[in-house]
């Protein structure tokens, strides 16, 4: 079944309406889908190089909007969606480990889980069931989900074909050390400079 949903996925990267097909992709996928954008937006970018950032900023703009989806899921559904979504993706049990230190680590969770494979609906429903501030949480949805598709973006716009089934192969892995990378400079800023 999730093999079809991939395929029909990806064929509507290619309809007439791919736009929209992007948006809605983008939207559901940080709430509810389980295949993420870049299946999309990769034939896309390929196909018609003069809309790549456009493309990009749908599937940022609409991502966002799907995570304040979770958000809402979060806040008013957690028990009756949010929590089978929860033990569906296998993550139930951590939630009251998680809550408790969500608070102080809200923002990077949101940031490195909208950047990461972890799925990222995941992260939206506890931030919203959780509490995080919905402006902290507004900010690292959009620097991160932005972060990643301007990335891919940019390039496959530079480096075009090529770049895409290395990209398709080590997309989480890419976006891994780029977090590592990141939260190491903090890190290393913060404690040792």
């Amino acid at each position: 079944m999730l093999r079809r949903l991939y395929d029909r996925t990806l064929e509507l990267a290619g309809h007439r309406h791919a736009s929209g097909w992007l948006a809605g992709v983008s939207f559901v996928e940080s709430s509810l889908f389980p295949i993420p954008p870049d299946v999309m937006l990769v034939p896309m970018v390929l196909a018609d190089r003069a809309r790549a950032w456009r493309n990009a900023f749908i599937c940022t703009i609409a991502s966002v909007l799907g995570g304040l989806a979770g958000y809402a899921i979060g806040v008013f559904l957690f028990e009756q969606v949010g929590l089978p979504m929860l033990e569906f993706y296998g993550h139930a049990p951590k939630f009251d480990e998680f809550r408790a230190t969500y608070g102080e680590w809200g923002a990077w969770a949101v940031f490195i889980a909208g950047l990461t494979p972890f799925p990222y609906k995941v992260i939206t429903i506890l931030s919203g069931a959780a509490g995080l501030d919905i402006l902290v949480f507004t900010i690292a949805s959009v620097l991160a989900r932005g972060m990643r598709f301007y990335v891919v973006t940019g390039l496959l716009w530079y480096f075009g074909e090529p770049i895409r089934e290395f990209i398709e192969r080590r997309l989480g892995l890419l976006f891994t050390i780029g977090c590592i990378l990141l939260v190491g400079g903090f890190v290393l800023v913060k404690f040792v400079l």
